[in-house]
């Protein structure tokens, strides 16, 4: 598709083609010659493919990095042949913001989409047998315990830094620099840049909790959102140990292996239920695992005391 779409309408686009965005009102700033234009998404395309392909350890997830990929690229490609499509002079190929969002959108749905299908079939591990139940701790009757971890990425953190200073600078150069304008880039560059930096910065730390009630996992400095799971619909916990490469890189993951929140290297609280796996790279995930089978299998209740 990134070399039809050009090809197809070959005879109707200026050479060289406008190929970047980004001046007073939304005008074309960059050109590229026909060649140039087809080439550069299909070598991108081609980073990406061989990219995912050197985790060949981490396969389930290839759909979640080439589907929203692919769709950005094919997205983008569509973009620039309909903006140059019957233009005499590049210079005057223009760039509806409308069809920029439209490409972000198929990528986003189409993570969405990437996601969704490999959590359901993420189910079962790979072999099809249920995993072995964890260890389990014994609480004296009467006794309510809690369990406790937290666990941050400081490069992660840093990654949401960087991505906010450069939407900060981006909101300044665009209310008053170079690039203002009604029709400038600099809303749809602004914009995608925070909502990245906002949920890079939740994925950046995680705090874990098992109280009587069940096991709760909270994101980010501020502790939200939550996700949490009742002690009655737990089906397992246990301790495996998992590395980026086999889930699919760092932060908030969907793979082969259920769902990850990697922030680290080495041993997970892996939690089952209904049919699913949840894991969470902290430290003490062993006892964390205990003492939810544990209260898994009383049913749940109580809950609140510490004791250590």
């Amino acid at each position: 598709m990134l070399v039809a779409l050009p090809l197809a309408a070959r005879g109707r686009l200026p050479e060289p083609m406008a190929t970047h965005w980004g001046g007073p009102s939304g005008a074309p700033d960059g050109a590229s010659s026909f060649a140039g234009a087809m080439a550069f998404p299909v070598a991108a395309w081609a980073v990406l493919v061989l990219g995912v392909a050197a985790f060949a350890a981490a396969r389930a997830w290839a759909a979640t990095a080439l589907l929203p990929g692919g769709a950005a690229l094919v997205g983008a490609q569509a973009v620039v042949v309909r903006a140059n499509l019957d233009q005499a002079d590049w210079r005057r190929a223009d760039l509806p913001d409308l069809r920029v969002a439209a490409a972000v959108c198929a990528a986003v749905a189409a993570a969405a989409a990437a996601g969704w299908f490999i959590d359901r079939r993420a189910g079962m591990p790979g072999d099809g047998r249920s995993p072995a139940r964890g260890p389990v701790m014994d609480v004296p009757g009467g006794e309510r315990v809690v369990w406790l971890a937290r666990t941050s990425n400081p490069w992660l953190r840093l990654t949401a830094a960087v991505l906010g200073a450069a939407a900060a600078v981006g909101a300044v150069a665009g209310a008053g620099g170079p690039v203002a304008g009604p029709g400038a880039g600099a809303v749809w560059f602004v914009v995608p840049v925070v909502f990245a930096a906002l949920a890079v910065l939740a994925c950046s730390s995680v705090r874990a909790r098992v109280t009587g009630e069940g096991l709760e996992v909270a994101f980010g400095p501020l502790g939200w959102p939550v996700r949490r799971w009742p002690a009655a619909v737990v089906e397992s916990a246990r301790v495996e140990e998992r590395r980026p490469a086999q889930v699919g890189g760092w932060g908030y993951r969907l793979s082969g292996l259920g769902t990850t929140v990697m922030l680290r290297a080495g041993e997970c609280l892996v939690v089952r239920a209904g049919g699913k796996d949840f894991a969470v790279s902290v430290d003490d995930a062993a006892r964390g695992a205990a003492l939810l089978n544990s209260l898994a299998r009383c049913g749940g209740g109580g809950g609140g005391v510490e004791r250590r």
